[in-house]
């Protein structure tokens, strides 16, 4: 086999890294640097983009150490029954690959990922040498994100957390049927002993910070997770009763959700189409929804159908609306916070302005409209000085007052 150079290797390791969609710089500590700062991109393999809390561009290089693998996961286009081009970066090769890519503004951190070669604790040593280099040898003061490797040993592991901001460690499915089903060289229990070890040690760093300025930062960003969507039979109610687990448990910052995509030569026991990547968008939702909107799951889930799949054609706040209508009209000059966020069309600022402006005076229509920007979808839902909605009939008749279901996005602007 010929001898890839660097930027062949960065078309396939790069490629092979878009599956993984927990790439996330939410939640870091920002640092100074005396190599300045960058915020776009210039090259398109590699990069990708995350953005923060404050709505700043973070621009990553994302990458897998090596997309060869001695697991056979159905799923995954990297297993090794796979039939794909193989590529290996060398741990001084990421180092160099990042300086190089930092110093011209291209990016402002890291993030790595890897198939397991030889054994799962010698690619975490590698994995953990990227980030020790980069830290250590180089002083690089940008983000970091590593995804460990549950099996590794947990000193290894624990070492991740020393030099990276975030770590992940995935859950890969839904269900632990799914996990042994699809990808039976990995075990459930060990990936939420990991997590549940991270847990612990995050809390202790924080917890050492606290008392000691000199105490080392432990994965100041926290940890998350990663499951796939649509690769198992496992319905949406499953997937959301999961993810409040994980979150209740471990303390995550995030669980992402990846549609599964058909790869080639895939296994039989795979569907043979994606699912609507719709889907995927409306568990983002319902995540939302339970972070910062206050329901709990039984009530994402109750805005589900029958088969336990939430509606394509509405988001999930407005399906939950419309099946416990009791709850409204709301009134916007006297219901408290939680009440409010639970009207379709108010996001969390918008409410907050709501709460901050009825202390002054009574609200009135025109002055929601000025408050927010999607008040054709409140009006139903809401009462407030001068006005008093019609009673709904169903939800085709709502559709009919309200904007088109795609535009939805902003009902969970938080």
């Amino acid at each position: 086999m010929a001898q890839l150079d660097t930027r062949q290797k960065l078309a396939i390791l790069a490629d092979a890294a878009k599956y993984d969609a927990s790439c996330a710089s939410s939640g870091t500590k920002k640092r100074d640097s005396s190599g300045g700062k960058g915020i776009g991109s210039t090259e398109g393999m590699g990069i990708c983009h995350a953005y923060a809390p404050d709505g700043r561009c973070i621009s990553l290089l994302k990458i897998l150490l090596t997309n060869s693998c001695i697991f056979d996961c159905h799923y995954c286009i990297n297993r090794k029954s796979s039939n794909v081009r193989r590529a290996r970066f060398t741990a001084q090769e990421v180092v160099q690959l990042t300086l190089a890519f930092y110093k011209r503004n291209y990016i402002e951190g890291l993030f790595l990922s890897s198939g397991i070669i030889r054994s799962s604790n010698y690619t975490m040593e590698q994995i953990v040498e990227v980030a020790r280099s980069l830290r250590e040898d180089h002083d690089f003061r940008g983000y970091i994100h590593l995804k460990t490797i549950p099996d590794a040993d947990p000193e290894l592991i624990h070492k991740a957390g020393l030099y990276a901001d975030r770590v992940s460690i995935n859950v890969e499915l839904p269900t632990d049927q799914g996990l042994a089903r699809l990808a039976p060289e990995k075990d459930g229990g060990r990936i939420e002993g990991a997590m549940k070890g991270m847990k612990v040690a995050i809390e202790d760093g924080r917890d050492a910070k606290a008392r000691y300025k000199s105490a080392p930062s432990f994965a100041p960003a926290g940890q998350s997770t990663q499951m796939i969507v649509g690769a198992d039979a496992a319905d949406d109610g499953a997937i959301i009763q999961r993810a409040s687990r994980l979150y209740g448990r471990f303390s995550l910052r995030r669980v992402y959700y990846s549609a599964f995509s058909p790869i080639p030569d895939a296994s039989a026991v795979l569907p043979l189409q994606r699912p609507p990547l719709m889907r995927e968008h409306r568990l983002y939702q319902s995540d939302w929804l339970m972070r910062f909107y206050n329901f709990r799951p039984d009530e994402v889930i109750a805005a589900t159908d029958k088969s336990g799949m939430l509606p394509l054609d509405i988001d999930p706040k407005l399906a939950w609306a419309l099946k416990f209508r009791e709850h409204f009209p709301v009134d916007v000059n006297r219901a408290p916070r939680e009440a409010l966020l639970r009207v379709p069309g108010l996001g969390v600022k918008a409410v907050d302005r709501i709460l901050v402006s009825r202390r002054w005076r009574r609200l009135t229509l025109d002055d929601i409209g000025r408050l927010t920007l999607s008040l054709k979808k409140i009006r139903p839902f809401i009462v407030a000085d001068g006005w008093r909605p019609t009673s709904l009939v169903d939800k085709n008749d709502l559709l009919r007052r309200i904007q088109p279901p795609q535009t939805q996005l902003e009902l969970f602007a938080a």
